[in-house]
């Protein structure tokens, strides 16, 4: 039986980096969409994009086919062109040897990977994308929540 077959949108927002931050995602199957979003107070704009992803992903309630679509090149670039794998079998080293940043996070996001069949598309930020952009306004508000 064929996977079925998910649209997902996500963004991250970060005031500060660090500061306070927020991250959304939009999930489309069929005529269903639904739309999450969070924050934190203090957190960096490349641990709300990940975040963004992870929590749509952990959505699924089955393996899927998954056309993710990010504004994010640290995600997309990170694994579609194999970097965070191998952060990974290096012991969450970069190839200069520097600690990768966000291990815990690409944990996650690597295991997900292996259940669902992702395939990410690079978008301009805050350009015609009409679901990057509402995602681009719900990780905002997220990130707002913090703001003293």
């Amino acid at each position: 039986m064929p996977k079925k077959e998910v649209y997902i949108y996500t963004d991250g927002s970060c005031s500060g980096n660090p500061g306070p931050g927020g991250w959304a995602a939009i999930l489309r199957y069929g005529a269903t969409e639904k739309e999450i979003s969070g924050g934190e107070p203090e957190t960096t704009n490349n641990r709300m994009e990940l975040i963004a992803v992870i929590s749509a992903l952990e959505l699924l309630k089955e393996p899927c086919r998954v056309r993710l679509y990010s504004d994010s090149r640290y995600v997309c670039d990170s694994v579609s062109k194999g970097w965070a794998r191998s952060w990974k079998a290096k012991g969450w080293k970069r190839a200069d040897k520097s600690p990768a940043k966000n291990s815990e996070l690409w944990d996650r996001l690597l295991a997900l990977l292996d259940v669902h069949e992702v395939e990410f598309f690079w978008v301009r930020g805050h350009a015609e994308n009409e679901y990057n952009n509402r995602c681009d306004k719900l990780a905002v508000a997220e990130s707002k929540k913090y703001l003293k």
